[in-house]
C-alpha cells in the first residue's frame, strides 16, 4: 500500500485525464520512474504556460501517445523536480496532498507542501 505525504493511503489523483507514471490514476512510483511523477497537482493556465516555456508542453494534445492535453483545473501527477522548478519561478500549481506520494518528502518540506494544498 502506497502512502501519501500525510502518512495515509495514497488517494487517486485523476482518471480524467488518466495520469500517473503507470497510467493508473495514482502518483505511484518505482525505480523505473526516473522523472518522479509523484506530485498530484491541479494545473493552472499560468503553470501550463511556464511548463511550455521550459520545454514541457502539457497543453497540446499528442494523440499518438493518448495524451489529450491538459487545461486549467485538471489534476496531473507532475514530476517532483518540475514542481520545484515551477515553485522557484513563482508558477507552482496547487497540490493535492492526499494524492501526493510520500517520497516527495525526501525533497520538499511538508510545511511548504501544505502552503500549496488544494483547499
Amino acid at each position: 500500500m502506497a502512502l501519501n505525504v500525510l502518512g495515509t493511503q495514497l488517494s487517486p489523483c485523476s482518471t480524467e485525464p488518466m495520469t500517473g507514471f503507470f497510467r493508473d490514476g495514482c502518483c505511484n512510483t518505482s525505480v523505473e520512474d526516473v522523472g518522479m511523477h509523484t506530485v498530484c497537482v491541479e494545473v493552472t493556465d499560468e503553470f501550463l504556460a511556464f511548463s511550455k516555456s521550459v520545454g514541457n508542453d502539457l497543453s497540446t494534445p499528442v494523440p499518438q501517445y493518448e495524451f489529450f492535453g491538459l487545461k486549467e483545473g485538471d489534476r496531473w501527477c507532475l514530476c517532483m523536480p518540475r514542481w520545484i522548478e515551477a515553485y522557484n519561478a513563482n508558477s507552482a500549481p496547487r497540490i493535492v496532498l492526499e494524492a501526493t506520494h510520500v517520497s516527495v518528502l525526501e525533497h520538499i518540506d511538508l510545511d511548504l507542501l501544505r502552503r500549496f494544498a488544494v483547499a
